[in-house]
């Protein structure tokens, strides 16, 4: 690997820390807000909302300078996101601030990834998504882990100890530390190389870029292997992040686990992706990519025996399993999906895409999540329909991939080098 991916991967690591340890740490303030309790899916509503409305302009901005120099005005407004959630006296006020996040977020995501497709050959896309994904889901153990460690007692207490300026609660030195990790991130981002390829000038004209972004989606769905790529991973971030706080739910529900102790089982699932991804990134190929779809069906299965975990090594053990098919089978759809993409319409512009349509689903699965919450639905219910809806869609874009293309038809398109 260059050295300039490594500075990426440091770069998205501290980042994407302080994105995970953030989320803990608005949920408990809404909890001390005394927000309804569908709130707190709203939470990651209000994040990704940014991804879907900014989609049509964030993939012609990541283009249009270099990606290191969008990365870093990205984690500047993160910077500023959470300096409004340290202000936030009411529940949605904080929701707004989260929000602010998102859209640094949704801003930085075309530039991390589309940076890989200029600084790599396609037959590196995997290794490299293997590990960029595994670090990024290392980051989002330890993200859960010190947010929840953040909102501890013992923890808030030495850091009020240290009598740091405007600070004097455990949120607000929580926030604190969260914003030292988006600056670390943002140090890292200055040192991020350019790659040499020549950028696109920003259009300025919004309907311009709509229409370019309308195109850009066309092309991907079109296409025979990236429409199913893009079906898998659109399926795969919607379900990851209504699983997020189903975890949280189903912990209080059968271990009686408090919002700290829940968090850090949701790292357990990120360790196993991340134990997926690069155990995918050593074992299948980019040509070989569409034949890990079946373990998304698998995934979907293991999800459902939730329902019977009532002790906690069954439930570490079930939920490693849920993360590392998750890893093992997404890593490969995703290298896909770039190069098909990178093929098709540039680096930036497909990112864009993609993240229009995960992310939609995120917001879909979320508000659906946020609705059975407000029922008062029983979290067994809700994970056994969570559960069966990802399997049956994964069974179906198998099924769609094994009607419209043979595997010759995937050798050659993987082959191509057509761009539109």
């Amino acid at each position: 690997m260059k050295r300039g991916f490594y500075t990426i991967m440091t770069a998205q690591f501290f980042s994407s820390l302080a994105d995970n340890a953030l989320l803990v740490i608005a949920i408990a303030l809404l909890l001390e807000l005394h927000a309804p309790a569908y709130l707190t899916p709203m939470l990651k509503f209000v994040f990704v909302l940014f991804y879907v409305i900014l989609a049509p302009f964030v993939g012609a901005f990541a283009d249009s300078m270099a990606k290191g120099r969008v990365m870093f005005i990205s984690n500047a407004i993160k910077i500023t996101g959470c300096g409004l959630l340290f202000l936030a006296a009411h529940q949605y006020v904080a929701l707004a601030a989260y929000a602010v996040v998102g859209l640094g977020a949704a801003a930085y995501s075309p530039a991390k990834y589309g940076i890989l497709t200029e600084l790599l050959p396609p037959e590196m896309l995997v290794i490299a998504n293997g590990w960029i994904e595994g670090l990024t889901v290392a980051s989002i153990v330890l993200g859960t882990v010190l947010g929840g460690l953040l909102i501890t007692p013992e923890i808030s207490a030495v850091l009020l100890d240290l009598d740091l300026p405007l600070i004097d609660t455990m949120l607000e030195a929580a926030i604190l530390v969260t914003a030292v990790f988006y600056s670390i991130a943002a140090a890292f981002n200055l040192y991020i190389p350019n790659t040499g390829v020549d950028h696109r000038i920003l259009r300025k004209d919004p309907a311009f870029l709509v229409r370019e972004f309308a195109h850009c989606m066309k092309l991907l769905w079109t296409d025979r292997l990236g429409q199913i790529s893009l079906s898998v991973t659109t399926l795969f971030w919607g379900a990851g992040a209504t699983l997020q706080f189903i975890v949280l739910k189903w912990a209080d529900a059968a271990l009686g686990y408090p919002l700290n102790k829940a968090a850090q089982l949701q790292g357990i699932v990120a360790l196993g992706i991340a134990i997926g991804a690069v155990t995918a990134a050593k074992v299948v190929s980019l040509r070989q990519s569409v034949k890990v779809i079946p373990l998304g069906i698998a995934m979907g299965i293991v999800v459902m025996a939730m329902i019977f975990a009532r002790d906690l090594w069954i439930a570490i053990v079930l939920l490693a399993l849920i993360g590392g098919l998750a890893g093992f089978f997404v890593v490969p759809m995703n290298a896909l999906l770039q190069h098909r993409g990178h093929i098709l319409m540039g680096a930036g512009h497909s990112i864009a895409v993609q993240n229009f349509n995960e992310n939609l689903s995120i917001l879909a699965m979320l508000a659906i999540y946020a609705g059975l919450v407000s029922l008062d639905v029983h979290v067994y219910t809700v994970i056994v329909l969570f559960g069966l809806f990802v399997s049956v869609i994964m069974a179906l874009i198998r099924q769609w991939h094994l009607h419209n293309q043979s595997v010759e038809d995937s050798l050659h398109l993987i082959g191509a080098h057509k761009r539109h």
